[in-house]
């Protein structure tokens, strides 16, 4: 028998690059950064910052919750807010103001936004640190008044390139929720479902179920959470209510399957996190996880995005090795 000699076909000679790339978006996150090892071509396309924007707008919507605290840090300046309040350290009044971080999508950009009131002027300032520049910048928008009508609601919930929030006392449903736009910089309000009611349901909260802006509150005259979902942004008609037989509910996500995945605190009648299916039955209850009262959980989806850079830093660094040729 005559021998043949058989080269092994890599899979780059059975599949074209462009089926590659499509797979490769749809592999999950955690196993994207090993596949680099396969190829200097997969790890050339892996490291490509367009495949990271287009694995991450591919990506399911959040299910996955940050328990504990730490994560990534950002060494920012406050000192003028310091100085200017009066405080020692960074510490604004955790009622009387505003704050949120988001995407600013239009300058590749994150933002923190902060509004406050100075006392002794009397005088309310809106102020936003962009990431990038690792600088403050004075906003001219108008704010809400009184700002004291978001006591303990201050952190602002983004979603579709904006912070809202919602009022700790809700009087009315109409306009009720406050918009910011990190693009336009300026601010914009959408109406509660009207059949919330006010009287039984009076300190509701924002979260994010399955990228529709959600609406939760304790009714205390039935014992139960309300959860109200906008189906679609901004699209009044679109809010729809769902039920949950547990005071003091909070949603956190949506699971894969559509479930609700939220927690309850020690005063609540559950303890623990929990996992409710949309009709309001009980699918699983984790009892033995710590549920802390103060902190807050963080919801995230994974992703190979970077921060952006900081453009003083990369200055400062360019001055020092100026200094030491």
């Amino acid at each position: 028998m005559e021998k043949m000699n058989h080269k092994s076909k890599s899979i780059h000679d059975i599949l074209p690059i462009d089926l590659i790339h499509i797979i490769l978006l749809r592999v999950p996150i955690r196993h994207v950064a090993r596949l680099k090892c396969v190829s200097k071509l997969w790890c050339s396309l892996i490291s490509d910052p367009d495949f990271a924007e287009l694995h991450f707008r591919h990506s399911p919507a959040a299910t996955k919750i940050f328990l504990k605290n730490g994560g990534f840090s950002k060494r920012i300046s406050y000192s003028h807010i310091v100085r200017r309040l009066k405080y020692h350290g960074f510490g604004l009044s955790y009622s009387r103001n505003l704050h949120g971080f988001g995407y600013d999508a239009s300058q590749d950009d994150y933002l923190f936004v902060v509004a406050y009131r100075d006392y002794e002027r009397q005088e309310d300032y809106l102020e936003c640190l962009s990431l990038r520049t690792n600088s403050w910048i004075n906003l001219d928008a108008v704010l809400p008044s009184p700002l004291d009508w978001f006591d303990h609601n201050s952190r602002g919930l983004f979603l579709n390139g904006a912070i809202h929030w919602v009022p700790f006392c809700l009087e009315d449903y109409r306009d009720a929720i406050l918009i910011f736009d990190l693009k336009e910089k300026t601010f914009s309000r959408i109406s509660a479902p009207e059949q919330l009611l006010i009287g039984e349901c009076p300190f509701p909260c924002l979260a994010l179920l399955g990228d529709c802006l959600s609406l939760y509150c304790d009714n205390y005259g039935s014992h139960t959470t309300q959860i109200w979902v906008m189906k679609e942004y901004k699209v009044h008609s679109s809010w729809t209510l769902c039920q949950i037989p547990c005071k003091a509910f909070q949603p956190l996500c949506l699971s894969s399957n559509g479930d609700i995945i939220g927690k309850c605190h020690a005063f609540s009648d559950k303890r623990g996190y929990l996992i409710y299916n949309v009709r309001g039955d009980l699918l699983k209850h984790f009892k033995n996880l710590y549920c802390p009262i103060r902190e807050a959980d963080a919801v995230y989806t994974e992703s190979l995005l970077s921060l952006p850079s900081n453009i003083k830093d990369k200055d400062k660094k360019r001055k020092r090795k100026k200094i030491c040729m």
